[in-house]
């Protein structure tokens, strides 16, 4: 029923986590285990040249986990910023990767009937945006097509991509990125940095 949980158990299971850990990882966010319940938390930062970041965290503690990724954020050249002021750039969406060397529009027509709002293909990989209410039923339906689903689940997508024009500033923000990343309670780090 609670498609965040699933959609870290389907991660989980792709990383090859041991199902041990997994149930542990549940009993211990859900407060079954000692220590404080596990909790979403999300952040907002300026990285360098003034692009929004969402930092989205899954924590036990929040107090260590906001003065850890504010410190970051202040020593990796950032600005730590009130989440609103970001957050409004972003919309929850249904994020999709498969892998899928086999392609037909019959199967792009059924995508836009099952809510895919937009479909990207480079090469073999396809990857499908979704309103968060239909994400799941996209991921269902690709595999049931025999496609590899790489990455599913819930993220922060940008309204409006901003093209970073300077090599020097991209660079710079990909290792601002990277350090917030680097903390253990950070799950992921979102932009509306366009720096391909």
């Amino acid at each position: 029923m609670n498609s965040s949980l699933q959609t870290a158990i389907d991660s989980a299971k792709a990383d090859n986590v041991p199902n041990a850990n997994i149930e542990r990882a549940i009993k211990k966010g859900t407060g079954e285990l000692k220590g404080e319940a596990m909790g979403e938390v999300l952040y907002a930062a300026m990285g360098p040249g003034g692009f929004a970041c969402l930092i989205e965290c899954l924590t036990d503690n929040r107090n260590r986990t906001l003065n850890n990724v504010r410190a970051t954020v202040d020593k990796a050249g950032g600005r730590f910023a009130d989440t609103a002021s970001v957050q409004w750039m972003f919309e929850r969406k249904g994020v999709l990767v498969a892998e899928a060397p086999e392609w037909s529009d019959d199967i792009e027509l059924a995508l836009m009937d099952l809510g895919a709002e937009d479909i990207d293909r480079e090469g073999d990989i396809v990857s499908v945006t979704t309103d968060q209410s239909h994400w799941t039923k996209v991921r269902d339906f690709l595999k049931g097509k025999g496609l590899e689903v790489k990455e599913s689940g819930l993220k922060w997508v940008a309204k409006d991509m901003v093209k970073v024009v300077d090599p020097a500033v991209a660079e710079k923000l990909v290792t601002f990125i990277e350090k917030i990343e680097e903390d253990d309670d950070v799950s992921e780090v979102f932009t509306n940095a366009d720096t391909a």
